[in-house]
């Protein structure tokens, strides 16, 4: 925002604070209605980010249960074995914009499936904790996109907030101040101009 400095005297200027003045109302009206979009998108990804941090939770836990009991049953030489087989998962993540703010949308992970000429997990533990790790994966990925959602439209929310009281609580009330004294100092050389003429009448009567 510009400052005040510089304002020409007269009615010029008080003309230019009116308009500073006004368009700052409108700004600060315009982000309090951000505001409350933004604090309502927010939560709504909060919740959705709580949700994805659940499943998440839950389906890591269902895995490492089967990964114990498969190293359990055959050791971590097995886990080794079974896990060279697999090929890198493939994450890819969806944008969108929120009112200005751009934040993943979504999260998709591709995992492939095992090499054909690779050995199979030694035991059936083994290949429930792989088909689990592969749900907590996408369950990670999703939980990643939500919680960076979130965050992305909380700072924004926090921004918006600051410039909304930047204008209420110290920008608007400044011009308002100086528009006070404008209005002053315009009403007092409007009184003096209007003595000064009346002055010069009386003088002018006199004369004749």
């Amino acid at each position: 925002m510009t400052g005040t400095r510089g304002t020409p005297p007269g009615r010029a200027g008080r003309l230019r604070l009116r308009h500073s003045l006004d368009v700052a109302e409108r700004g600060a009206d315009l982000l309090e209605q951000k505001l409350r979009i933004l604090r309502s998108e927010h939560e709504r990804l909060a919740d959705a980010e709580a949700t994805a941090a659940r499943a998440w939770r839950d389906l890591l836990s269902e895995a490492e249960r089967w990964l114990l009991r498969g190293l359990l049953l055959s050791g971590e030489q097995a886990l080794d074995a079974a896990a060279a087989g697999m090929p890198p998962a493939d994450v890819r993540v969806e944008w969108t914009t929120s009112m200005g703010v751009r934040h993943p949308l979504a999260a998709s992970v591709s995992v492939p499936a095992r090499a054909s000429v690779a050995a199979a997990p030694a035991n059936t533990a083994l290949v429930h904790a792989e088909a689990a790790y592969a749900r907590a994966v996408r369950a990670a990925a999703a939980y990643a996109a939500a919680r960076t959602a979130a965050e992305l439209v909380g700072a924004e929310v926090v921004s918006t907030r600051h410039r909304v009281r930047a204008l209420r609580r110290h920008w608007i009330p400044r011009l308002r101040e100086e528009l006070g004294r404008a209005d002053l100092a315009l009403e007092q050389a409007e009184h003096e101009d209007g003595v000064r003429r009346r002055w010069a009448a009386r003088n002018a009567d006199a004369e004749e």
